[in-house]
């Protein structure tokens, strides 16, 4: 028996007794979690010093096979927590690993991402909010977009312009501001596909405590990349809260009604992917898979699915390795998700006609099929559009030149859609 297995084998039967000790169903949701924290069984990956284990990736998912076993529920799914989580985690002050890590563990408090903003687009390095430091705190003024789950959330990860003299990416910062203050506004803004998943957030003279600067003075750009890093390498990962959100007892009550909120902006996500998973039996149902056409299609579609499923293979390997903070190679994942979800959309077209513009009970799968057409767009800007995807590939991951810039010198004389005030 290898050592890699004796050990793995010995954390089961650490953690499963340490479950059998302490895990109920019927014990409150919050003071589970506050166990769970302790017992440093919340965040295995995580350092000892802060609720983990130290373990690597593969030690973890045996940790999550068990509490799966054994139906006991882990820590929060709070929207963005994990993104806020993992980059405090990696450039906090130990201070801020202390205040803000164990109530997002818990599910106490809820984060939101503040990054994109209506005048930069996919040029999130052009951002224009502006955070002056006045005393011991920083004065935020600006406008965000398309910030998941603001509506819900006491904290967020804002992105700010703190040096206009400089090249764009050397004048941004990093901060943790509180949502809840007076000078945060949160307006939720409707799709076209009737979902209401994002928001648009107004910051007029609202503070930022100094000690809650992530990083030092513009080091915001390269602490965002850890974040956008992150976020990239959850596109189609599962949101679905785990089996234990079917079992009955009062906890998990409390974690279906937990899960309703953190996960109810992500509802119309599968869509948003294609839903490549449903060609074929839709193909068979009606007989469109006897057209040459559309089996070609489908195919091409199952192919893109398969070989973005070996890259993200390829991008956990990476992960566990643990000698990559930042894996560019998650762009990769990212585009080949927005060329799934197009080439699904289009081969549920072929396969439906104009029927699969029709929406309502009598539609195409309940209007699955329509949801998926007006949502599939959207894969390819949310998180990073296609095109600065492609720049991260062929200049990280292939090494090629970088393109030519014309934004470059202090910021204040960069040419701007609008105006600083």
């Amino acid at each position: 028996m290898s050592d890699e297995s004796s050990s793995i084998e010995t954390i089961r039967a650490e953690v499963s007794a340490w479950l059998d000790e302490n895990w109920s169903p019927v014990r409150p949701l919050k003071e589970w979690r506050e166990t769970l924290v302790e017992g440093g069984w919340a965040a295995p990956t995580w350092p000892r010093a802060y609720y983990g284990r130290g373990f690597n990736e593969t030690q973890a998912a045996a940790v999550q096979q068990v509490f799966a076993e054994k139906g006991a529920v882990g820590v929060a799914q709070a929207g963005p927590g994990r993104l806020a989580s993992h980059t405090i985690l990696t450039h906090g002050t130990d201070a801020q690993k202390r205040r803000y890590l164990r109530p997002i563990l818990t599910g106490e408090e809820a984060w939101c991402q503040l990054f994109s903003e209506p005048g930069s687009g996919s040029d999130l390095a052009g951002l224009t909010t502006k955070a002056e430091k006045v005393g011991d705190r920083w004065i935020i003024n600006g406008q965000k977009v398309w910030n998941t789950s603001a509506h819900h959330a006491d904290f967020g990860i804002l992105l700010a312009r703190t040096n206009w003299d400089v090249p764009k990416h050397q004048g941004i910062s990093y901060f943790l501001i509180d949502m809840r203050q007076a000078g945060v506004e949160v307006r939720p803004l409707k799709q076209m596909n009737g979902h209401a998943s994002f928001n648009e957030v107004f910051m007029s003279d609202a503070e930022v405590l100094a000690e809650d600067l992530l990083g030092a003075e513009g080091e915001g750009w390269s602490i965002a990349a850890t974040t956008l890093s992150l976020e990239r390498q959850a596109f189609g990962s599962d949101r679905s809260g785990g089996a234990a959100k079917d079992l009955e007892g009062p906890i998990y009550d409390e974690y279906r009604a937990e899960l309703a909120i953190a996960l109810e902006p992500y509802t119309w996500y599968p869509q948003r992917a294609g839903r490549a998973d449903l060609l074929l039996k839709r193909a068979e149902g009606n007989g469109a898979i006897s057209d040459p056409l559309v089996r070609q299609e489908i195919a091409r579609a199952l192919c893109l699915k398969k070989g973005a499923d070996l890259a993200a293979a390829a991008a956990v390997a990476k992960r566990r390795s643990g000698k990559h903070r930042v894996i560019p190679e998650g762009s990769i994942g990212k585009l080949a998700a927005s060329e799934i979800a197009r080439q699904a959309a289009h081969a549920h077209t072929l396969i439906s006609g104009a029927d699969a513009l029709l929406a309502g009970a009598n539609s195409e799968l309940d209007g699955i099929v329509a949801e998926v057409l007006l949502s599939v767009p959207a894969i390819s800007i949310a998180g990073g559009t296609d095109e600065i995807q492609k720049n991260i590939i062929s200049e990280r991951v292939l090494g090629l030149p970088k393109e030519p810039r014309f934004d470059t010198g202090p910021f204040r004389d960069v040419p701007r859609n609008i105006k600083d005030a």
